[in-house]
């Protein structure tokens, strides 16, 4: 097993900014919250991601909030911008890829007790939401993230009274690509209801760190 560091930072651009990003040993995903931005001639604008490895310039011509996620060889140093950071065990015999999705919950919605295929890091963009793992409960607000490891069984209570949505990356064994990651842990919710809906913005292969070159 091999370490490698997965990590989730916030950045903003000023109107008619521009945000430049070295180029990385690792992979990226850009997920853009609010505003647009234009990169190697490509506009994303709102509720959009992309995937890159390469150094990247960003113009925001009306300003832009995004979020980032990096899996490293080697933990990022610290700064301002970075809202989580943790370390990840990936299987140096396992071929893998990085998933950013969106997670959209009606009220009072549930995701019944699961474990999913891989780790990752979710970051709230609406409504709030409980997680239970292991006995313990975290309350989170817009803006907040948190961590999964994928193995540990995850109930997830969304808002009572209005829509719940997160953005979420993912670092998957390949097999998984083009279906969920999710399995639930409890015979008794197999056949139950699941009211949350999935957008997948990004499916990208990450051959360099998995064969460990």
């Amino acid at each position: 097993m091999a370490a490698h560091f997965l990590e989730l930072s916030e950045d903003h651009i000023a109107p008619q900014g521009e945000l430049s990003l070295p180029a990385l040993a690792g992979s990226r995903i850009v997920y853009i919250v609010a505003g647009a931005v234009v990169a190697d001639d490509t506009t994303y604008g709102e509720n959009s991601a992309f995937f890159g490895t390469a150094a990247c310039a960003m113009q925001a011509p009306t300003g832009a909030q995004l979020w980032r996620w990096e899996l490293r060889r080697d933990p990022a140093p610290d700064h301002p911008a970075c809202k989580a950071s943790h370390a990840v065990t990936l299987d140096p015999r396992e071929e893998y890829f990085m998933r950013c999705d969106r997670v959209d919950f009606p009220p009072q919605g549930i995701a019944h007790t699961h474990v999913h295929a891989g780790p990752g890091i979710r970051i709230l963009l609406g409504g709030t939401i409980r997680i239970q793992v292991a006995g313990a409960e975290t309350a989170l607000a817009p803006g907040e993230a948190w961590f999964e490891r994928g193995p540990d069984p995850v109930l997830a209570l969304a808002d009572e009274k209005q829509p719940t949505s997160f953005i979420r990356t993912m670092i998957l064994p390949r097999d998984y690509a083009g279906r969920p990651s999710i399995r639930y842990t409890l015979s008794a919710d197999a056949d139950k209801p699941k009211v949350q809906q999935y957008t997948r913005f990004v499916e990208e292969f990450i051959e360099h760190l998995a064969s460990g070159h």
